[in-house]
């Protein structure tokens, strides 16, 4: 069996992708400084702890597990704290992202998946992205994933590695199996933070910003379910495998749904009702991401079946009221 590095494996999007590479038959090795992850959510693979900027415990990793391929989800992702702490996230994403790329080439692991983002194409309200669409980003978090799959380029021209990226939207949802699922400490994701409102847990969702551009003011986002999002890497991985050359590919639905929108139906989903405060924009929001995923659809087969928004909250409430990690 293979090996996979999965960098930030104990988090919400990369437990969920060692769950699914588990069952297509890999050892995803989570590589993880369980800062924003949970060691209760490693269950698929062995974990190692460490820091993206450590480079000899990245080398000491890779020499241990001699991994065929890297899953690159680690980093930080917070629009806000990047506009307000943009030095940290150069220095996290970027650098650690160096480190990794430069330990990975090292040691002879070529093939590299690496977790993106649509903040890559700025505020572009209006427009169904697509992966030729202009790069333009208004934040740190976007800039340094920017940064980073220009690296991945540079690489493959100087030591052949090969890679995927995966420019995707807003991730909802959890494992319907009830294994992994998502949970923050803070929150900061829409769907939890609603949950919780709904739940009792806390006292009203803040909406951020009620005059944006849209079809009702608050902003517009394209929603992708976690298992649909893994699914695609794996296909990524396996598009690796077969000895094709490096590829970006956006993951979304081409439908956007405005904040308020995903209250309605996260009210209708679980029958209860909302407590919603009117708060100020957040530094950094765009007003409307949204995607179509042709090229993902036609190159690798990947179809979002499970991306619908009532079915994303049901399967993120059904963790939500049964899944807490407590290490």
């Amino acid at each position: 069996m293979k090996n996979v590095l999965v960098t930030g494996g104990a988090g919400y999007i990369g437990s969920h992708a060692c769950k699914v590479l588990s069952r297509a038959g890999y050892v995803p090795v989570t590589y993880d400084n369980l800062v924003t992850g949970w060691r209760d959510a490693v269950k698929f693979g062995p974990l190692e702890v460490g820091c993206l900027t450590d480079k000899a415990r990245l080398d000491e990793v890779f020499e241990a597990y001699r991994p065929s391929a890297v899953m690159h989800f680690a980093a930080l992702s917070q629009v806000g704290d990047s506009v307000t702490d943009p030095g940290t996230y150069w220095r996290n994403n970027v650098y650690g992202s160096l480190c990794l790329i430069e330990s990975a080439v090292a040691a002879g692991c070529l093939d590299f998946v690496f977790s993106s983002t649509c903040a890559t194409y700025g505020d572009q309200s209006g427009v169904v992205l697509t992966e030729d669409s202009l790069q333009q980003p208004i934040n740190a978090y976007g800039a340094s994933k920017r940064a980073i799959e220009d690296m991945l380029a540079n690489f493959g021209v100087s030591h052949g590695l090969r890679s995927v990226a995966f420019r995707y939207f807003n991730v909802a949802g959890a494992d319907p199996e009830g294994d992994v699922g998502e949970f923050h400490r803070p929150e900061t994701h829409l769907i939890p933070l609603l949950l919780d409102a709904i739940d009792g847990r806390r006292d009203a969702l803040t909406v951020n910003g009620d005059d944006y551009p849209t079809r009702d003011g608050t902003c517009v986002r394209d929603y992708v379910h976690v298992m649909d999002l893994v699914d695609a890497h794996v296909l990524g991985l396996k598009w690796l495998e077969s000895g094709k050359s490096s590829r970006v590919f956006n993951l979304g639905t081409g439908t956007g749904f405005s904040v308020n929108e995903v209250v309605r139906h996260a009210g209708e989903v679980t029958n209860r009702p909302v407590e919603v405060n009117k708060g100020p924009r957040r530094a950094g929001d765009a007003a409307s991401l949204v995607s179509g995923s042709r090229r993902a659809t036609d190159e690798l087969g990947w179809t979002p079946e499970r991306s619908n928004l009532p079915r994303m909250i049901a399967d993120a409430w059904r963790w939500h009221q049964n899944g807490q990690y407590q290490n």
